[in-house]
């Protein structure tokens, strides 16, 4: 029963980085933009909240600033994909390459690199923690509880206002979207920069309250599986929330084994994320047909035409 109830209190902490990592995903390729570089704005936001936090000390500053680097460095990938049309798988690789070479080179100048930070516990539930399973549940820090707040706000605005729905306009047809006086171009940076900030809050969810410290790579793939985990979501925010809290259930269930005693061959376990993400590349080229909720105009650079 013990071992259970560690399990289930897990789940929140190991699924939160896949569905805010998803989300931003979500809100970026909604507009059209094919987003690969997951992984390596999960880094940067990763090592900008442990350097936040060794400077300033305070958690909520600490994430602002990591959203605010992951969404700096996404300018660079939105100018080029966006204004200079350079293609979008090439650019996204690139991204996750050149922030992984960065991220590991500052950590190490900085002498960040296996430093444990103190960071906002769970938030403190009184007579609710002595509860057998719900309290160990619901002993979470504050990231979780406003996670599903983070996603209703997005669903929302894609859904239910009137620049949400311009933003879905872009993303499933850009000339028509042009032609109503939407700025395209506008919309799909401004999306690319701000699902940046959520991927580069996942990021800092791993290293600053999950880890509590920085590790080169330390991300482990967790960007490619958000990639794979929008493709079966069908760009559905919620479905990626439940595909997230499936992944959270899988991961965390690893060390619980191992605690118990099970031996789990450890290059099997590191291998998962790049199999996964392979499989989901391999299903969707082998279809190619377009997916149910993809945007129409995904990974296509807008070209504008000129008026006459």
């Amino acid at each position: 029963m013990e071992l259970f109830t560690h399990w289930i209190g897990s789940i929140p902490d190991f699924a939160v980085p896949y569905a805010l990592a998803a989300l931003g995903l979500i809100l970026a390729e909604r507009s059209g933009v094919l987003s690969l570089g997951a992984e390596g704005l999960m880094l940067v936001g990763a090592l900008a909240a442990i350097g936040a936090q060794l400077a300033f000390g305070a958690t909520g500053i600490s994430l602002v600033l990591a959203m605010a680097a992951a969404s700096l460095v996404s300018v660079l990938f939105a100018v080029l994909v966006v204004w200079l049309r350079i293609n979008q798988v090439i650019a996204g690789l690139a991204l996750v390459f050149f922030c992984q070479g960065l991220t590991s080179l500052v950590g190490t100048l900085m002498g960040w690199t296996n430093q444990p930070v103190t960071s906002a516990g769970p938030i403190p539930l009184g007579p609710l923690a002595q509860l057998p399973l719900l309290g160990r549940l619901l002993s979470q820090n504050a990231v979780v509880y406003l996670t599903p707040l983070i996603f209703w706000a997005v669903v929302h605005y894609l859904q239910h206002t009137g620049s949400g729905l311009r933003l879905r306009a872009v993303g499933e047809n850009p000339q028509a979207a042009d032609a109503a006086g939407i700025p395209v171009a506008a919309y799909r940076f401004a999306a690319v920069v701000a699902g940046a900030a959520l991927v580069g809050l996942a990021g800092a969810y791993i290293s600053l309250l999950s880890t509590k410290l920085w590790i080169a790579g330390m991300t482990g793939g967790r960007g490619w599986i958000a990639v794979g985990l929008v493709i079966f979501a069908r760009w559905s925010p919620w479905k990626a929330l439940a595909g997230a809290l499936l992944f959270g259930c899988i991961e965390a269930l690893i060390p619980q084994l191992a605690a118990a005693g099970v031996q789990l061959p450890q290059y099997f376990v590191l291998m998962t994320p790049y199999v996964v993400t392979l499989g989901v590349m391999v299903w969707v080229a082998l279809g190619r047909r377009r997916l149910d909720g993809e945007p129409g105009a995904l990974g296509e650079p807008y070209v504008r035409e000129e008026r006459r």
